[in-house]
């Protein structure tokens, strides 16, 4: 059912989903950009509902209180206590390797603003993960939710990061001016 309702909802909506999800693969990390609104969450969602999959996601722990926590569980949230200064991507490597198959979407940015570079915790968790990253556009422009092919990191993380960044540049955000620009300096170094 939950199939019918996204395929359904992204069809009225007129949105399409184009390349290939990897069904093969029992762990990755989906890399969703630009995310420049709030809006980028229900289509997630459909798209999961739309491919019959399974991926979990990450969200601030206090969408996760009594009352509405439960449902984003139920949508497969994980919560994450941004206020404490905890090792995050430690975290998040410790559940790939604690599960045989875990999907996982996160936002390279981790904001909905504009940013010049990606966090590198996205590189360090697949990495040390030893999964691969599949890079997902979000282009509000052509309403089209597009896979990239499965991209697994080496041990050269600036060289990484560049390559992923330069994957979603020109991709239309729902917020255009908070998208991915080309850099202005291609040694910009990821911190």
């Amino acid at each position: 059912m939950k199939q019918f309702i996204g395929r359904f909802l992204l069809k009225l909506s007129g949105w399409k989903i184009t390349g290939r999800y990897p069904y093969e693969l029992k762990k990755f990390l989906i890399l969703v950009a630009p995310h420049t609104s709030n809006w980028d969450f229900p289509k997630g969602i459909l798209v999961n509902w739309s491919q019959k999959t399974d991926i979990k996601f990450v969200a601030k722990h206090t969408l996760f209180k009594p009352g509405i926590g439960w449902l984003f569980r139920m949508l497969g949230g994980y919560p994450v206590d941004r206020t404490k200064r905890t090792n995050f991507a430690q975290s998040v490597v410790d559940i790939f390797n604690s599960k045989e198959n875990f999907v996982l979407t996160m936002t390279p940015e981790g904001k909905r603003a504009r940013v010049n570079r990606f966090k590198t915790g996205i590189y360090f968790i697949a990495k040390n993960a030893n999964v691969p990253i599949v890079p997902t556009k979000f282009d509000y422009a052509n309403k089209e939710i597009h896979f990239g092919e499965p991209f697994y990191p080496t041990d050269d993380r600036e060289k990484d990061l560049n390559y992923l960044w330069d994957y979603f540049v020109g991709v239309q955000g729902k917020i255009p001016e908070n998208g991915i620009f080309p850099r202005e300096d291609s040694n910009k170094k990821h911190t």
